[in-house]
């Protein structure tokens, strides 16, 4: 089959005690604009840039995203793509989220940071 059977990802779905707290996290120190929301899930736009939402979905009880343990020692479902990878960092410091250390081989660097249930979310770029 030579014709590309997938064109993109709409949407990411991320488990969270409370979409409202939640979205306004999402909002106020991610950027994200803000979809919809109603009592058990709120939608986010991460960009202009990007046609993909996540979708901020309440589980009870609440459970963060948790990476089966692996060899190849990822830990997280999402990576996001950025333009200055060095800024997004300051950015989130000065926000005082939860960050490891950052990583990468060569010309690529990444780092996993958490949202406030705790889910490990990525950042990556080509350094």
């Amino acid at each position: 089959m030579s014709k590309e059977l997938l064109t993109g990802i709409e949407g990411v779905f991320v488990p969270v005690s409370d979409p409202e707290v939640s979205a306004r996290w999402y909002q106020e120190t991610l950027g994200c604009e803000l979809r919809s929301i109603e009592p058990d899930a709120a939608v986010v736009k991460l960009s202009s840039k990007a046609p993909t939402v996540l979708c901020l979905v309440r589980t009870t009880p609440p459970q963060k995203m948790v990476f089966p343990q692996n060899e190849f020692g990822v830990g997280k479902y999402i990576n996001f793509l950025v333009e200055d990878f060095d800024a997004v960092r300051q950015t989130l410091k000065q926000k005082n989220v939860s960050m490891g250390s950052v990583g990468g081989e060569g010309s690529f660097g990444f780092f996993t940071f958490y949202d406030p249930d705790g889910n490990p979310l990525g950042v990556c770029q080509s350094l």
